[in-house]
């Protein structure tokens, strides 16, 4: 498995992380004033799901830079 993957499994799972962090949020609102730590519970998936986004959202265009990079150093 390359690096690619690793970051698309990883970026897939923390989706999974951060949905469970908001859903177990919006049930102890229900319940009354949650914590302030349990907000900052869902933040910590969110943070990593932009970072891991981010990179894969770059990727194709990075790749079509490189490969137009690489065609005109062949034309030179």
């Amino acid at each position: 498995m390359n690096w690619n993957n690793w970051i698309r499994q990883i970026h897939r799972w923390l989706s999974m992380a951060f949905t469970a962090g908001v859903t177990l949020y919006i049930v102890a609102m229900t319940r009354g004033q949650p914590a302030a730590w349990l907000g900052l519970l869902a933040l910590i998936p969110l943070i990593l799901l932009l970072l891991s986004g981010l990179y894969l959202f770059a990727l194709p265009h990075v790749a079509r830079w490189g490969v137009a990079r690489r065609r005109a150093g062949e034309q030179a």
